[in-house]
């Protein structure tokens, strides 16, 4: 269990990350280009990638698409930190799971049973109450659709990955590493841009946020994988406390540490959550 706290940690740490880059005037865009660098040359490091493998036969458009997604995807999830809270947006990352459990079902013919169906329900209840707002917060209202966004983009990126994973051409480990590389050169064009066009400065605060989001968001992947590797025979096991734990650990650490405000609706829908994931986690352990 200490990988899946590890992994934990790491996850909840990102959010925290994104949300204190506002208080010390960080560009979220040059710490995500720095952040690929050292996921990348993490990934190098312990995976030893064979791109001699890499072929015209390679899954490059999900390869691409994931280049394009990643670094996307990341500044919205920091614009979502910001606006919305590590809470939302961390229930949002988790419920993201939902659309690839859809996606099994439409594009791979995967079959459902009762806990899966339950799960589902529960889920997309949840997305609703924890996004919810009072009449009297119209004026935010725009600020609430990043979750939303975030939900959608993790959702899509997790489709991507399982494409990857079922190349049986290219190992995942070298697919993962030219994934990093091609997301870092993404982000390097965009904040180049950034800084030409908009004038914007490249300080050091920046690099270093971005060295230190790397290697959290290093972590969480590397330890994740660790914990299903040493609990090879309980993957559900795994899934539950993963997810589990980045929504209560999510939830204390925007409450407690940045005071985010929730409303009862929402407090629902964290609950609502909860039982969503425990239903999938049923799901594969009483599989047919």
């Amino acid at each position: 269990m200490l990988y899946i706290l590890l992994s934990v940690i790491c996850s909840v740490s990102v959010g925290v990350i994104l949300k204190l880059a506002k208080r010390y005037h960080v560009n979220v865009l040059q710490a995500v280009t720095i952040n690929y660098i050292i996921a990348g040359a993490f990934s190098f490091l312990l995976n030893q990638p064979d791109f001699s493998l890499i072929d015209a036969n390679a899954p490059w458009w999900a390869f691409i698409s994931l280049a394009l997604l990643l670094p996307s995807v990341f500044l919205i999830l920091g614009a979502s930190v910001k606006q919305a809270g590590i809470v939302k947006t961390d229930i949002a990352q988790r419920l993201s799971l939902f659309i690839s459990i859809v996606a099994a079902w439409l594009l791979f013919r995967e079959t459902f049973n009762n806990y899966k169906i339950v799960g589902l329900v529960f889920g997309f209840v949840a997305i609703f109450f924890v996004l919810y707002r009072p009449q009297q917060q119209a004026k935010e209202d725009a600020r609430s659709l990043a979750p939303l966004f975030v939900f959608l983009g993790f959702g899509v990126i997790d489709i991507l990955f399982k494409q990857v994973a079922l190349a049986k051409s290219v190992p995942y480990t070298t697919s993962l590493s030219l994934i990093f590389i091609l997301s870092f050169i993404v982000a390097l064009i965009i904040s180049l841009t950034q800084v030409v066009v908009r004038k914007v400065k490249v300080t050091a605060v920046n690099l270093l946020c971005g060295v230190i989001l790397g290697i959290f968001n290093f972590g969480n992947i590397l330890f994740y994988m660790k914990a299903h590797k040493l609990l090879h025979k309980n993957p559900s096991t795994v899934f539950a406390a993963m997810n589990l734990g980045v929504i209560i650990l999510g939830t204390l650490v925007g409450t407690i540490m940045f005071k985010e405000k929730l409303n009862r609706y929402n407090y629902v829908g964290i609950v609502l959550a909860i039982i969503a994931v425990i239903c999938i986690t049923l799901s594969q352990i009483y599989a047919v």
